[in-house]
Formats: structure tokens, C-alpha cells, sequence
């Protein structure tokens, strides 16, 4: 009985069902020995990667030992098929025509040949070739040791053949049952795949929770991950299956990047073993280097699959399995085509979070820089700008000419105008300062509004401008620093009465809503554009309105406002119309 073969490993069954049918294998063999008169039948199952793996041997025990378990290359056997008589479903090659070597045959029985015409020699081959409804080899059933020590007889041949009928269709059963088991098992590993690494953030933790389906279901020794342009500047890295990096040969990098990029374009895994030509662009010479690499690290086959969305190749997954371990099929390489789609969509969302925490990082450095700035400018403007105002106050005590008191008129009010700029600038550093905390208490928010409204009377009453104040039905609390909250209410107040028109009125509320305190200012000013109110709280802005533009002011007390309020875990709102008036409410948290 001939068997190119060497030792090799079939899949474990993957549920009960396949072990049934492989006992179903085992009983047909048994009875080919028994009712047709042969000592020896073996049945092999056609496997992806080439070889025809035996799965039932029945009759000598020699030969079980010797047969179970070991592959035939179908290539090698085609060939000597074809030098073989055509016995229906069965091939007769007489030994006379075998041209295998020595150490080629897979078990050749100790007999002696009859001297007789039709003597069945030890080196003959029967064999039947099962193929399926496309003419696709599946499996064989051969045939030795005759108990008469003759060729089979037509009446044995009508026998042979009925039990190779039966031998193809339970061959058949056992390979769509396992592949069925395979699609399920696979299915639940790339659900599993697609479920854990879909909410992850960054690539070692995608690796870290999708490792253990990838390997598990994919029956794999090893996994890793080889990544294109990762981080925005074209550098790519290798990750393991413990989510560490790890160094590959350079060349053999950039032969992997080359191939899944072709792959991702062809939308095609690779099935990596020898025997099996390359595709991808993957050239002989680069193959042997991939080979020499594999042998280096004890890897038998590899599945390379390539990672990616739309038409941008991410990187590739490698799945790796042992020299003896089963050699990857086409269902397992079409399923992990599959999950690299999936590890696509998550590495690609993955990076984009990654590039927009950095892009927060460098946006808080950049406004923490900001904040340093300004606060140092301020304080080197501070101590001359008092000096200026010390100066310009003992130069009014000096009797001088009517033009140069004019003069100093001028400059104490341009000094003290960029003194309240100083002023606002160091508030808005120390408030935006997250190194500077918030020392809250119970701020009575009715007191500070009667002070502001006491303050802006006179502007208020020069304007001709009618200033209401709704009480609350009790003390109202906020929770909060009672200086920053003074300023809230100050600027909400004085922008109200700074772009009113003469006539017109101020209403400022109080009010409970839950746990907050709800602070209104509404008047019926210039109002706010819509445009306007998109960037109204932003540092230095000023409005678009020309009219609004003609009155005084730095564009810093609604940024100050604002600030203060979040800095307070408030929020502020604002309701405008241009030339309808304004309603800014700013809820804090009541004490």
C-alpha cells in the first residue's frame, strides 16, 4: 500500500457529531476487510494543505500503526493514478508501472507473490479516488493485502466499488460537518473579536482582549500585529499578542507591509507554508527569507492577514500555528479576511481617539502656556502702571498751566483704563488656573445684587436708564467664592447698561430651580447677532456691531464671566436678538 507521506496531525474533532462520523469511516474500513477479502483498507480525508491525511485503517495492525495518522501528498498520488487501469470507481496501478523511490511507501506488506498471472504483488496500489458533486478530490479508500494472494476478481470489483460509494458519500458528511463546526467556531471568535475590541481606545488594549479569540478560536500557537503608519509620520510597529512590540528582520518588515497592502487591495489572506506558492508580489528569493525566518522561531504556517478600511491598508494580523500542527484551511483564512475588516475599524478609531487625546494634551499645554503669559505680562505691567497713577496723583497737587493739567487729565485716564486691561487679565489667569482652587461657602447672591445695582446707579441714572430688581421669595445661597461671584453679577450688570440706549431698562432676577441658583440679566439694548454669539465668550472678542464696537470695552468680561461660572461647575446661556435686547441666565450650584 503506497503512502508518500510523513507525520502529520488531523483537526480534532469539534463535536460529537464529527467523532460519529469518523467512527462511521472506521466501520466501513473494517468492513472492506471482512466481506471483500482484503487484510488492509485505509481511508484518508483531503485536506487544504495538500495532502490526503489518513483518518480509518482497519485489517493488519502493522499497517494501523503504521498508516494512522500519515499524509500523502495528492500531487504525488495523482500521478501515479494516472498510470493506473480504470476499475469504475476504482484505479488499479500495477507495481510494474510504480515509479516511487525507496522510503516513499507508507507500509508495504511482508509477502512473498504467487506465482501466478494475476499474483498481487506487495508493491501494487487499488485505490478509489472520492470526489464530490464538482469534481473535487475529498478523499481516497485503499486497498491491499488480498487474503487469496490474487488480484481482485470482477465480482470483488463490483464489491470494492460499493463500498467506495459509501466510503465517498461518509466522507463527504464528515468534511461538511466540519466545516460547518469550523464556521461556527470561527463565527463566535470573530464575535467575540468584533464585541471586545470595537470599545477599546488604543491598539495594546485591542490586542489584549482580541488575543485570546484570535488564538483560541483560531487554533493558533501565536499571533502578532505589524501596523503601517501609526503614527501620522509613515513609522509602523510590530505588536505580540501580549500587546508588547516586537522586533522582526527588517527586510522581512518591509516584505509584509508590501504584501498586505496587495493583499488589502485583493482582498486575500495568504496561507503561509511550504509547498504553497506566494502571492502578493512576494517574490521566491523573499519567500526563502520568510521560510528561514519561520524555521528560526519554530513556525510551521502562518496566516497572513491583511488589515483595513475602505481602501487604506492598516497593517496586517498574523496567525501562527507548530510545524506538526494542521496547516491552515480556506474557511479559517476567509473568517480572519473577515476579522481583519473588523480589527480595521477598531485600530482606525482607535488612532483617531489616540490623535485627539494628544491633540486635548498639546491644546492644554498650549492654553496653560497661554495663562502663564498672560498672568506674567500683567504682573511686569502692574507695578509700573501704579507707579505712573502714584506720580500723576502728587503732579495734581502742583499748581501747572491749564494745557499740561489737560495733559495729565488724559494720561491718569489712559493709565487707570489699562489698569482695569491688567486687572482683567490677571483675574482671568488666576481663574482659569486649574493649580489655583476653588475655596467654596455659601455666597448670599441677593446681597451681591443689591451692591452691583447700587454701584451702576449713577452710570444707570445718566443713561436715563431704569434698573429693576425681582427679590426672591427668600435668601438665596450659591454655592461658591463670594469675590468671582461679585464679578459675575458686575460685568452681567454694567455690559447690560453699557449697551442700553438712553430709556430703556435693566431687569435682573433671582430664582431657585432644583439645586441651583439661577441669576437673570435681560435688557433691551443693542442685542447680540447670531454670528456674535458663536465666539461672545471667547478672550479679546469684540462684537461685529459697529455701534456696540463705538462704546469702550477689552472683550474680556464675558470670557471672565464665563470662566468664573465653569469654574464654579455652573454653566452660563444667552438669548439675543440684534436690536432686540439680550437675556444672559447663569446657573450655579445653590450652597
Amino acid at each position: 500500500m503506497t503512502d508518500t507521506t510523513q507525520p502529520g496531525h488531523a483537526p480534532a474533532g469539534t463535536s460529537r457529531w464529527i467523532d460519529l462520523s469518523r467512527d462511521s469511516l472506521q466501520l466501513i474500513a473494517e468492513g472492506v476487510t471482512e466481506t471483500a477479502g482484503f487484510g488492509v483498507a485505509a481511508i484518508s480525508v483531503a485536506r487544504d494543505d495538500g495532502y490526503l491525511h489518513v483518518t480509518a485503517v482497519a485489517g493488519n495492525e502493522d499497517a494501523r500503526r503504521t498508516l494512522k495518522g500519515h499524509r500523502t501528498a495528492i500531487d504525488e498520488l495523482m500521478d501515479e493514478v494516472a498510470k493506473g487501469d480504470d476499475w469504475g470507481l476504482l484505479t488499479f496501478v500495477p507495481h510494474e508501472r510504480m515509479q516511487l523511490e525507496d522510503g516513499q511507501w507508507g507500509w508495504v506488506p511482508d509477502i512473498v507473490p504467487l506465482d501466478e498471472p494475476d499474483a498481487w504483488h506487495p508493491l501494487d496500489l487499488l485505490v478509489a479516488l472520492l470526489y464530490d458533486t464538482e469534481g473535487v478530490l475529498r478523499g481516497t479508500l485503499t486497498i491491499d493485502l488480498p487474503e487469496d494472494g490474487r488480484r481482485p476478481s470482477p465480482a470483488q470489483r463490483r464489491l470494492l466499488n460499493r463500498y467506495a460509494a459509501q466510503t465517498g458519500r461518509a466522507v463527504l458528511t464528515i468534511l461538511e460537518r466540519e466545516e460547518l463546526a469550523d464556521q461556527v467556531r470561527l463565527a463566535e471568535a470573530a464575535r467575540l473579536v468584533v464585541r471586545r475590541a470595537s470599545v477599546q481606545r488604543s491598539l495594546p488594549r485591542i490586542l489584549e482582549v482580541a488575543q485570546p479569540a484570535l488564538v483560541e478560536g483560531f487554533r493558533a500557537a501565536g499571533m502578532w500585529i505589524q501596523t503601517v503608519d501609526e503614527d501620522g509620520l509613515g513609522h509602523g510597529k510590530v505588536h505580540a499578542n501580549n500587546g508588547s512590540e516586537i522586533e522582526l528582520p527588517a527586510e522581512i518588515v518591509r516584505i509584509a507591509e508590501r504584501a498586505a497592502r496587495a493583499a488589502w487591495h485583493a482582498q486575500a489572506p495568504q496561507i503561509v507554508t511550504r509547498g504553497r506558492s506566494f502571492a502578493h508580489g512576494v517574490t521566491e528569493a523573499e519567500g526563502e527569507q520568510i521560510f528561514a525566518f519561520l524555521d528560526s522561531i519554530e513556525i510551521g504556517s502562518l496566516l497572513f492577514v491583511p488589515i483595513g478600511v475602505g481602501d487604506e491598508c492598516l497593517g496586517n494580523l498574523v496567525l501562527t500555528r507548530a510545524p506538526k500542527a494542521t496547516v491552515w484551511s480556506e474557511t479559517e483564512a476567509s473568517a480572519a479576511l473577515d476579522i481583519g475588516r473588523d480589527l480595521g475599524s477598531a485600530i482606525l478609531n482607535a488612532r483617531a481617539f489616540e490623535r485627539e487625546h494628544r491633540l486635548v494634551e498639546q491644546l492644554q499645554e498650549l492654553d496653560t502656556y497661554k495663562s502663564q503669559l498672560i498672568a506674567t505680562v500683567s504682573h511686569e505691567l502692574k507695578n509700573p502702571l501704579t507707579s505712573i497713577l502714584g506720580h500723576l496723583e502728587i503732579l495734581e497737587s502742583v499748581e501747572l498751566e491749564r494745557p499740561v493739567r489737560t495733559s495729565l487729565s488724559a494720561m491718569e485716564r489712559g493709565a487707570r483704563r489699562l489698569g482695569r486691561v491688567v486687572d482683567d487679565l490677571l483675574l482671568l489667569s488666576k481663574v482659569g488656573d486649574p493649580g489655583n482652587p476653588l475655596l467654596a461657602r455659601a455666597v448670599d447672591m441677593r446681597s451681591i445684587v443689591d451692591d452691583v445695582v447700587d454701584m451702576v446707579a449713577v452710570s444707570a441714572a445718566r443713561g436715563g436708564l431704569k434698573v429693576e430688581v425681582a427679590p426672591p421669595e427668600q435668601p438665596l445661597h450659591a454655592l461658591g467664592d463670594a469675590v468671582e461671584l461679585d464679578r459675575v453679577v458686575s460685568n452681567l450688570v454694567s455690559n447690560a447698561v453699557k449697551y442700553t440706549p438712553e430709556g430703556g431698562s435693566i431687569r435682573i432676577t433671582l430664582a431657585r430651580q432644583g439645586d441651583e441658583v439661577v441669576l437673570t440679566c435681560a435688557d433691551d439694548g443693542l442685542g447680540i447677532s447670531a454670528d456674535d454669539q458663536q465666539r461672545l465668550f471667547r478672550e479679546f472678542f469684540r462684537s461685529t456691531n459697529p455701534e456696540a464696537v463705538a462704546r469702550p470695552g477689552t472683550g474680556l468680561g464675558l470670557a471672565i464671566v464665563r470662566r468664573i461660572v465653569e469654574r464654579h461647575g455652573g454653566r452660563i446661556e444667552v438669548e439675543s436678538e440684534l436690536g432686540r435686547g439680550s437675556c444672559f441666565r447663569v446657573f450655579l450650584p445653590a450652597a
